[in-house]
């Protein structure tokens, strides 16, 4: 199984690429279907934020492992080098959208993970990273 993937995201079909490949991740790790559901959701959500407002970036998958733990989990990184946010607290606002979307994608993708990080410099980009751990026994 490969530890990291990085999906190169620009149309529509990169994104459905990106969603099989996490999915994939997320089954050899042991991810009950529903949380791999999750997680393709939550990069459905942010893939198509790279499409939408920057035409092209990446989705990063990797396995990672929690520190001082032997629990795993999937981390995420999607980044670009489009317009960048201007206001990231108000971009996580249900409702908010600069684009007349719902305004349901950043915040979506932050309640459906287990972690939420985002970074963004206006005419520089922006990197979202999240992750889901798998669920202890």
């Amino acid at each position: 199984m490969f530890d990291e993937v990085i999906v190169p995201i620009s149309s529509d079909l990169d994104i459905v690429a990106a969603r099989q490949n996490a999915r994939s991740m997320a089954a050899k790790l042991g991810f009950a279907p529903i949380d791999q559901t999750l997680i393709a959701t939550a990069i459905s959500e942010l893939a198509r934020n790279i499409v939408r407002y920057a035409q092209h970036g990446e989705i990063l998958l990797k396995v990672i492992e929690a520190k001082n733990s032997s629990r795993g989990g999937l981390m995420v990184v999607a980044r670009d080098e489009g317009p960048g946010i201007l206001n990231t607290q108000q971009a996580l606002e249900d409702g908010y959208s600069t684009s007349g979307s719902l305004g349901l994608g950043l915040p979506g993708a932050k309640r459906l993970m287990d972690e939420f990080e985002i970074s963004s410099a206006v005419g520089k980009g922006t990197t979202v990273t999240v992750k889901k751990w798998l669920k202890s026994l």
